[in-house]
């Protein structure tokens, strides 16, 4: 022990520059995103975010194709499309150099996420483009995810839970939870359909829904167990013939928005029982700015519009409808809370304390979980905005224009960023964002503390 300790000391006096480079970790630094085209993206640069972004990187030498659907801007160390960094020393992943230098992730950060591999961020941040509807879906607790990824490895690839919050880039809309037990009872009643699949009688479920809570919750189970259980044989005519009656018009009984809804998912997925969750889950409609929550084991499936997404760092997905991907109904059915209302998952945001001035708009989105906060921040033609010291890691993208991102106290240098490009600042970093460009600066910022 006492050579080996010798032996270290004379390696350093023979190396005195092992300290200084050791001063010399970046903090703030370019990343490369990855890029994922899926079916339900949008088509083409023209329209599609997650394109354009992803083109933003040279680095990333990305060539979005007309004809082609891009889905996702993925920014993060998940294995699956990790993000690299651009250093003064050339590029490598952005793990293996956080896992070089954890002090840019914090030492409170990196007890708190123990179970994360070194390196490794606790959240994964997403840019989406919606051009139909997603899976309907929901993503497993902690528990859960461990035992899916045990027994299934190969579907479920890690053991992680996937707590998500959505924010809206554009008009977005989206299936989340279910509905109030008296609003399933009126379709029940108003869609033959509807009632042929789920096999529950209006009288049924109103009387469930002013029982106890275990009741109410029972009953909701049983329907979307006999709904999402239904042989092919059986819901795909019911699936044809209601899309026939409603694209002949207005239907009694039925809203607008719902008969509109049935059309554009028999158009993106003929025949599937998916669409019948039109009339079980809440249709969530958002603005710009506007978030929602998902927590663990609540179902639900994005529909149209784009995004900023993040969530715990896992691609664990449970499916049961309007996908051509493996179907894990048992499991689906089973992991639900089942528990119901109108407007469930959304989160207003409130100011951030830590941005300053004031009168730059800085909304901060916190969900009820540890893995992730995001903050937007809209900067005027010419302003300077500061962000005080975060206690652990953050990636910001720049929605739209150009920003100077500056270390704090810091004199000269900084990194000009375009629209669609991305950095991270690292734990305990103090930062200064200045619009350098013409018009309006759109930031957002996603980033962990313990």
């Amino acid at each position: 022990m006492a050579s080996t300790r010798i032996s270290t000391i004379a390696d350093h006096i023979q190396h005195p520059t092992d300290i200084s480079q050791a001063n010399m970790v970046q903090k703030v630094f370019q990343l490369i995103p990855g890029v994922q085209s899926y079916d339900w993206g949008i088509v083409g640069a023209s329209s599609s975010r997650v394109a354009q972004f992803a083109a933003a990187t040279t680095q990333l030498d990305f060539h979005p194709q007309a004809d082609k659907p891009y889905a996702e801007l993925w920014m993060g160390t998940h294995a699956s499309l990790p993000s690299r960094a651009i250093l003064s020393s050339g590029t490598q992943d952005l793990s293996s150099y956080l896992a070089a230098h954890p002090q840019l992730i914090g030492e409170r950060v990196i007890a708190k996420f123990a179970d994360e591999q070194p390196g490794c961020l606790p959240f994964l941040f997403k840019v989406l483009s919606v051009g139909k509807a997603l899976s309907i879906q929901a993503h497993p607790d902690k528990a859960l995810g461990k035992r899916l990824h045990a027994a299934r490895p190969d579907v479920y690839r890690d053991p992680n839970h996937k707590p998500e919050m959505a924010v809206a880039l554009t008009a977005f809309r989206g299936f989340c939870g279910f509905r109030p037990l008296e609003e399933i009872a009126r379709f029940v009643e108003g869609v033959l359909e509807f009632a042929q699949l789920v096999k529950v009688s209006r009288a049924e479920v109103e009387s469930a829904a002013a029982a106890a809570e275990a009741q109410k919750k029972a009953v909701l189970k049983t329907i979307f167990a006999n709904l999402m259980n239904s042989p092919q044989s059986a819901y795909a005519p019911l699936a044809a013939q209601l899309a026939q009656r409603f694209s002949q018009g207005p239907v009694e009984g039925v809203p607008e928005q719902e008969r509109k809804l049935v059309l554009k998912l028999a158009a993106e997925f003929p025949e599937d029982v998916g669409i019948f969750c039109t009339f079980l889950l809440n249709i969530s409609t958002l603005q710009p700015g506007q978030a929602l929550f998902l927590q663990a084991n609540e179902p639900h499936a994005y529909l149209e519009g784009e995004i900023l997404e993040c969530m715990a760092s896992s691609d664990n997905v449970v499916r049961a409808g309007l996908t051509p991907k493996l179907r894990d109904t048992d499991t689906l059915v089973e992991m639900c809370t089942y528990q119901s209302g109108s407007d469930r998952g959304r989160l207003a945001g409130e100011r951030w304390a830590k941005s300053s001035p004031a009168q730059v708009e800085a909304l901060l989105y916190d969900p009820p979980i540890e893995e992730f906060s995001v903050v937007t921040t809209r900067l005027g033609e010419g302003g300077v905005v500061r962000n005080k010291e975060v206690g652990g890691p953050s990636i910001v993208i720049v929605l739209d224009g150009s920003v100077l991102l500056k270390e704090d106290g810091v004199a000269g240098g900084g990194l000009r960023l375009e629209r669609g490009q991305l950095a991270f600042v690292g734990a305990g970093v103090g930062v200064v964002f200045s619009n350098v460009g013409a018009g309006e600066v759109g930031l957002a910022r996603a980033f962990v503390e313990a």
